[in-house]
């Protein structure tokens, strides 16, 4: 039998007492990092071209666009939102996994949950931490090279997350549940052109799979019926996809004991993750040894294959960046970036900053050295060398990067970043609203009615 057939049964029969409390707290600081990150990405480009056509389309007003305020059906908001969610690559990334699952589950939750009303913060947190769990699972069973490959896994795999919260909050048996997944499986697709290209559809992966998850749950609720071996079918997702490289055990290992929530990290930066090792060693050179940037000669980034291929090649323009997706996905940019200014804010990755002299002149001075032993699965070690203009040369290797859970951020942390992150909305939104949107999230699984953090959002 398809293994979808347990990972459904295990969705439908698992309930938030269910629930390991490390998981529960997982997925707060999930949901908290989703909506700073969302905050932040609503004035990103795409976001508000998105949100204007479904505006002009117009449908039942259901579900509340965050910073916006509009209310649109549900299956639109949750597609916005999910966008602005990715758009500044701010969002939490499951590293092992190479996904961010809070864009593809948190959106379609709080828009489902709107739209069905009167459905508990407890709820809501059982819906996202199964759904974070599933869309995990899927991409730690691969055994494909990612880059290789070729596929996003956040819009490919995350369909059937957003699938797997829908279904939960929809009250779905297995079988629907199934046929849902099925149908998703129809729709799912991401691919990393978009990546090469420096294309805008990079930050648009998730809003189609928040929407498709959650059309795809109703038309399974309606009788509608969808292919039954998703996963290891003939052409089921792991063969159709992935060639056949896919490892079963890791789909259903510890399933409904253990959550892999409470393996995903929070991004400090707002950048793509594999950039983040670099950037603590470069932070903590800088702090630790007090040099300025006149006094750099050459940076020196030891990286593994697949930070190479993603963040470094062609190596001109990776220093010399053309947009805002481009500044997101360079390491010579994110480390000249934070060697520039001492630290790193959301206005570093945009058009407007792939002018700023003080960045370019340093991110011409970065090299990049593809180093095999550095070449492990997931989220790669690094190794910085600063050499000085007077000579001098200061090393300094990070295996662990600051947000991972050997390293985390607190959700204390994480609610500040959501404070950093209002300046940068599309809109104001008023400080005590931000603080009561954190406090309804430190408190979710008390609140009874998460109709009231999208009044606080919108």
């Amino acid at each position: 039998m398809d293994p979808i057939f347990e990972l459904a049964d295990t969705i439908v029969k698992t309930n938030y007492e269910d629930l390991p409390g490390e998981a529960v707290s997982a997925t707060k600081r999930q949901i908290m990092d989703a909506f700073a990150a969302g905050i932040a990405g609503s004035s990103a480009e795409a976001v508000e071209e998105i949100y204007d056509i479904f505006s002009h389309w117009g449908g039942k007003e259901e579900s509340t666009v965050w910073v916006f305020g509009k209310r649109m059906p549900s299956v639109a908001a949750a597609h916005v939102n999910a966008t602005m969610v990715h758009a500044r690559d701010f969002d939490d990334t499951h590293d092992r996994a190479i996904l961010h699952p809070g864009a593809v589950t948190v959106p379609a939750a709080f828009a489902l949950g709107e739209s069905i009303g009167n459905v508990s913060g407890q709820d809501i947190i059982t819906a996202v931490a199964l759904g974070v769990d599933l869309t995990s699972r899927l991409c730690l069973a691969c055994t494909s090279d990612y880059f290789t490959g070729g596929w996003h896994y956040t819009p490919l795999h995350g369909t059937l997350g957003a699938t797997a919260v829908a279904g939960k909050l929809l009250n779905l048996d297995q079988g629907k549940l199934v046929h849902a997944f099925g149908i998703a499986y129809h729709q799912a697709a991401g691919n990393l052109q978009c990546v090469d290209d420096g294309a805008l559809t990079k930050r648009c992966g998730p809003g189609f799979s928040n929407r498709n998850g959650i059309l795809s749950a109703f038309m399974a609720k309606k009788g509608i019926t969808g292919a039954q071996n998703v996963l290891t079918g003939k052409r089921g997702l792991f063969n159709q996809y992935h060639r056949g490289l896919f490892d079963p055990v890791k789909l259903t290992r510890e399933l409904g004991q253990t959550f892999e929530g409470v393996n995903v990290s929070i991004k400090p930066y707002p950048c793509c993750r594999y950039n983040h090792p670099a950037i603590d060693a470069v932070l903590y050179l800088m702090n630790a040894h007090q040099f300025s940037p006149s006094d750099i000669d050459a940076v020196i980034i030891h990286i593994g294959r697949s930070g190479a291929g993603l963040l470094a090649e062609p190596i001109e323009l990776k220093r010399n960046p053309r947009n805002a997706v481009d500044t997101q996905f360079s390491i010579p940019w994110a480390v000249a970036a934070a060697l520039a200014y001492g630290r790193l804010s959301i206005g570093n990755f945009s058009d407007e900053a792939t002018k700023d002299q003080n960045i370019v002149s340093l991110s011409k001075k970065v090299t990049t050295v593809t180093e095999p032993e550095l070449s492990v699965p997931g989220i790669e070690p690094c190794i910085v060398d600063i050499r000085l203009k007077g000579g001098e040369t200061y090393t300094k290797r990070v295996d662990v990067p600051y947000g991972s859970p050997d390293n985390p951020m607190s959700i204390d942390n994480i609610a500040e970043k959501l404070r950093h992150a209002v300046p940068f909305g599309a809109k104001q939104i008023d400080g005590n609203r931000v603080e009561k949107l954190i406090q309804l999230v430190l408190e979710l699984e008390q609140v009874n009615n998460v109709g009231i953090i999208g009044d606080a959002l919108g």
